[in-house]
C-alpha cells in the first residue's frame, strides 16, 4: 500500500483503490488521510459479462450502473489484496453522451474522435464509488460492502481542430474518462458542470461523506492531524518551523 502525503506514525484508515491523480488530489486537497492500492482489471470482460447477464433477463445496463459495477470490482478486489483493516474505497468514472458511454479513449485517434463529437456540447460524467468496510469488529467494523454513484453534466467549449489536435498530442487524454481531465490541461476546454463537481474529477466528497455516515464514520475522522482550523491553526508554514532565535546568542558574522 502507497501512504499520500507527509509521513505517519499509523496506516491511514481509508485505502483507495485507485491511481487516479486526480482523485488522490482530490482527497488532498480535503486533508483526508489515505493510502492507496491500485487495482488493473480486464474492465471490458466485466462489463461484458454483466451486459450478458442483464441481457438474458431483459434489461439493460444503465451507465450510472456500469460505473457503479467497476468500482465495485476494485474496492473487493483491493480489500483482498490489502492486509485487512482498512475502508476501502473503488471508484470509476464514465463520460454518457447521446446514451453512448464513453470510456478512456487509449489511443490518439480515438481521442480526437471523441473530442471533435465532444466540442460544443453537454455530457453527463457518471463516478461510481464502491465502500466496503474491512476493519476488525473490535475497531468499529461493520462488514458492509455498498455504494453509489455521483452524476453531473459537463458543457464542452466549441474547440478548434487545432485545439484538439495540440491536447491529444500531450497524451493526457488517452487514459482518462470521457478523454478529459477538469483539474489539468482540458481545464480552459470545459464551459460549466452542472451538480456534483468533484464527480468530473472522479471522487465525490459529499458522496464520500454519506458514505462513511453508513458505516457510523464521520468525514473529519479522517482528517489529517494538524487539519486547518477557521482561524488558520495547524497550517504549517516552513518559516514556523525555524527554532526559535536564542536573545542571548552572539549576533552571527555579516
Amino acid at each position: 500500500m502507497t501512504q499520500v502525503g507527509a509521513p505517519l506514525d499509523h496506516d491511514p484508515l481509508l485505502l483507495l483503490a485507485s491511481a487516479s491523480a486526480g482523485r488522490r488530489a482530490t482527497l488532498a486537497a480535503a486533508r483526508i488521510e489515505h493510502g492507496t492500492l491500485p487495482v488493473d482489471l480486464d474492465e471490458d470482460a466485466l462489463l461484458d459479462s454483466a451486459r450478458t447477464a442483464a441481457a438474458l433477463t431483459g434489461d439493460a445496463l444503465s451507465p450510472a450502473e456500469q460505473v457503479l459495477l467497476l468500482a465495485r470490482a476494485k474496492a473487493e478486489e483491493a480489500t483482498r489484496r490489502s492486509e485487512g483493516g482498512y475502508v476501502v474505497l473503488g471508484c470509476d468514472s464514465m463520460l454518457e453522451l447521446d446514451g453512448e458511454v464513453i470510456g478512456k479513449p487509449h489511443t490518439a485517434e480515438r481521442a480526437r474522435e471523441r473530442w471533435r463529437a465532444m466540442r460544443g456540447r453537454t455530457g453527463v460524467l457518471h463516478s461510481g464509488h464502491w465502500l466496503v468496510d474491512d476493519r476488525d469488529e473490535e475497531d468499529g467494523g461493520t462488514g458492509a460492502t455498498f455504494g453509489a454513484t455521483a452524476s453531473c453534466s459537463v458543457s464542452f467549449a466549441q474547440l478548434t481542430d487545432e485545439e484538439i489536435d495540440a491536447y491529444v498530442a500531450t497524451g493526457e487524454p488517452l487514459g482518462v474518462a470521457g478523454g478529459f481531465t477538469i483539474d489539468g490541461l482540458a481545464g480552459p476546454f470545459i464551459e460549466g458542470v452542472d451538480g456534483d463537481p468533484h464527480a468530473v474529477v472522479g471522487l465525490s466528497l459529499p458522496l464520500l461523506r454519506r458514505l462513511l455516515a453508513g458505516i457510523g464514520l464521520g468525514v473529519h475522522e479522517l482528517w489529517e492531524d494538524g487539519a486547518l482550523t477557521a482561524d488558520g491553526a495547524g497550517a504549517v508554514d516552513v518559516e514556523d518551523t525555524a527554532a526559535p532565535e536564542d536573545p542571548t546568542a552572539e549576533p552571527s558574522a555579516p
